[in-house]
C-alpha cells in the first residue's frame, strides 16, 4: 500500500511539475497558449490510451512487472524533460517526447494502483481508497511548493536540472515495488467480470460519466491556476504558484483525507453531492470576480471540492461491481483521463478564443460540475440493486 501511495505521488510530479513552467515555455521559448494546450491534452490522452490497453495486457503480464515499467516509464520521461529540450533546436518536440514517456508510466500506474489498494485487506475500502488518492493532492502539493521555491532561489532557468532530481521519486518506486508482494486482485470466489457483463449495467454508464466529469473539473482548474493567478488576477509568479496550484493541492488532499479518516461516519453519495455544489460555486467565482484574493481563495477551495469525486466514484463502482477487476478500474480510468485531458483543453481554447481571457474560460468549465452534480443527484434518487448505499 505504501509503494501505491508513492506511484500516485509519481503520477502527481508528472502531471504538475509541467504546468508551473508554462509562462516560463512561453517567454524563453515561444510557446504560446494553444501550443501550452496541446500539451496538457497529449499527456492526458496518451495516459488515456495506456487506460484502454491495460485491461487487456496487465492480467496477462502480471501486476508486478507492470507497475515496475510504469516507473521506469515515468523515470524516463522525467529525465529527458531535463536534458534534451535546451540541447536541440526546436525544444517542444522534445518536449512532447518527454511527455509521451512519462504519460506512458503515469497511465499504468493509474489503472493499477486503485485495484491494488481495493484488494488489500482493510476495515472499510472507500477510506482507503480516499487515503491513497490524498498522496496525489499531497504529492501535487509538494510538486508545486518545492518546485517553487527551487525555481525561486536558483532561477527559472534551471528548471531542466529540478526535472531531472524529479526522477528520484519514480525511482523510489521501482524499488518498493520490487519486494513488495501483490494481493489477489478479484476475490476469491467472485467472478471476474467481462466487458458485456459491465455493459449490461445502468449503472456503469452513469458512473462513467460521473468519473469524465470529475477529471474534467478537477484538472480544468488545476491545470491552469498557476496560469490563471499570474495573468488573470496579476500576482506574482512565487505567490501565484502557492496561492493557486499549491492551495488547490492542499485543499484537494484535505478533502480527501478527512474522508480517508472519518469516511466511516460520513454518507459518500451526500458528500459527493456537497462537494459538486460547492465546486460550481466556486468556479463561477473565480471567473467573475474582480479581487485577486477572492479568484486565489476560489481556486483554493475548487481543490477541496473535488478531491471526493474521482476516489468516491471508484468505490461506488467497487461496491455495486466487485468483479470489475481491472477492466472496470481499466476503463473508468479512460473515462477521468478523458475528462483530465478535455477539461483543461476546453478551458484553454475558450479562453483562446476570448483573447487570452482564463476567466471565461473558467465560466465555461462550471458545467463540468454541473453535470457531475446531475449524475449525483440521479444516484442518490436511483433504486437499482447494483448500486448499495455507502455509508
Amino acid at each position: 500500500m505504501i509503494a501505491c501511495f508513492v506511484g500516485y505521488i509519481t503520477q502527481a510530479v508528472i502531471n504538475n511539475y509541467m504546468p508551473l513552467l508554462f509562462v516560463t515555455f512561453a517567454a524563453t521559448l515561444g510557446i504560446d497558449m494553444a501550443r501550452l494546450s496541446a500539451l496538457i491534452t497529449v499527456n492526458f490522452v496518451t495516459q488515456l490510451v495506456v487506460d484502454v490497453l491495460a485491461g487487456r495486457f496487465v492480467d496477462r503480464i502480471g501486476y508486478k512487472p507492470c507497475i515496475i515499467a510504469a516507473h521506469i516509464s515515468a523515470a524516463a520521461g522525467l529525465l529527458v524533460l531535463g536534458l534534451v529540450p535546451t540541447h536541440v533546436p526546436d525544444p517542444y518536440w522534445a518536449i512532447l517526447a518527454a511527455i509521451l514517456l512519462y504519460a506512458l508510466g503515469g497511465g499504468l500506474i493509474e489503472v493499477m494502483v486503485s485495484p491494488i489498494v481495493e484488494a488489500c485487506p482493510s476495515e472499510h475500502k472507500a477510506k482507503a481508497m480516499s487515503l491513497l488518492h490524498s498522496f496525489y493532492c499531497w504529492g501535487q502539493l509538494g510538486t508545486v511548493v518545492i518546485s517553487t521555491l527551487f525555481l525561486w532561489v536558483f532561477g527559472t532557468g534551471t528548471w531542466p536540472v529540478l526535472a531531472c532530481l524529479w526522477a528520484i521519486v519514480p525511482l523510489a518506486g521501482i524499488v518498493m515495488f520490487w519486494s513488495a508482494p501483490m494481493p489477489r486482485i478479484v476475490p476469491e470466489g467472485v467472478a471476474t467480470m467481462r466487458l458485456g457483463d459491465l455493459a449490461a449495467k445502468p449503472v456503469f454508464y452513469l458512473l462513467f460519466v460521473m468519473m469524465l466529469c470529475a477529471g474534467a473539473a478537477e484538472q480544468g482548474m488545476s491545470q491552469w491556476a498557476s496560469t490563471f493567478a499570474e495573468t488573470g488576477l496579476g500576482v506574482t509568479k512565487v505567490v501565484g504558484d502557492l496561492a493557486g496550484p499549491a492551495a488547490f493541492a492542499l485543499m484537494m488532499g484535505l478533502s480527501r483525507t478527512i474522508y480517508g479518516m472519518l469516511g466511516h461516519k460520513l454518507n459518500l453519495r451526500a458528500f459527493i453531492a456537497a462537494s459538486s455544489i460547492l465546486c460550481v460555486i466556486t468556479y463561477v467565482t473565480a471567473a467573475l470576480t474582480t479581487s485577486p484574493v477572492l479568484g486565489l481563495v476560489a481556486c483554493a477551495l475548487t481543490g477541496f471540492s473535488v478531491g471526493i469525486m474521482w476516489p468516491g466514484t471508484f468505490s461506488l463502482a467497487a461496491d455495486a461491481m466487485p468483479g470489475g477487476g481491472t477492466l472496470m478500474f481499466a476503463l473508468f480510468a479512460v473515462a477521468g483521463d478523458l475528462g483530465c485531458a478535455g477539461g483543461p483543453a476546453v478551458v484553454g481554447f475558450i479562453a483562446a478564443a476570448n483573447g487570452n481571457n482564463l476567466k471565461a474560460g473558467l465560466l465555461f468549465g462550471s458545467i463540468f460540475a454541473i453535470i457531475l452534480l446531475t449524475c449525483v443527484l440521479i444516484v442518490r434518487r436511483a433504486s437499482v440493486a447494483e448500486l448499495p448505499a455507502r455509508d
